[in-house]
């Protein structure tokens, strides 16, 4: 009888186990989107967790809300990010604005064109396409952005002498 326990409960633990939600890397969702035809430095460092069901829609878990200096935009990242997933693109997206001038503007869609080697970032039914290069190295999150005042924009850009 004590065998059939045994028996019993090791089954119950096996079985346990395998239903467990097992840990994901965070480096997983930067192996996968390559293999959607994406550069895996669309999405920061900062990755704790992902989901992607069969049709494509997905959520990613960052550490934290985050900000990315791409060498042409800055970039929020809220800390949970959906949308659907399909070769090349990415649609229905929620959770990523880029700061275009002095507003921020939710970008809906992207999609990867590879014979033009860019990317396309859509915020509703405008666009803006990017060299794919800047997106190749995944980037680091910050917790926070300096904002510089109007004196130091219009010094760097030689407008306001220095006193």
């Amino acid at each position: 009888m004590a065998n059939s326990a045994s028996l019993v409960a090791f089954i119950t633990v096996a079985l346990f186990l395998s239903l467990a939600p097992t840990p994901i890397r965070s480096d997983e969702v930067h192996d996968l989107l390559p293999t959607y035809g994406l550069p895996a430095g669309l999405l920061p460092d900062a990755v704790k967790s992902h989901s992607l069901s069969d049709d494509g829609t997905f959520e990613v878990q960052l550490t934290s809300n985050c900000y990315v200096h791409f060498p042409t935009n800055l970039v929020y990242f809220s800390s949970t990010i959906k949308g659907k997933l399909s070769y090349g693109q990415i649609s229905d997206l929620s959770g990523i604005q880029a700061k275009k001038l002095f507003v921020w503007v939710t970008v809906t869609g992207i999609v990867a064109h590879p014979d033009q080697n860019n990317v396309e970032f859509q915020v509703g039914f405008l666009s803006e396409s990017l060299p794919a290069s800047e997106f190749q190295s995944i980037p680091p999150c910050k917790s926070s952005v300096s904002c510089r005042g109007a004196s130091a924009i219009l010094s760097q850009a030689n407008l306001v002498s220095e006193s």
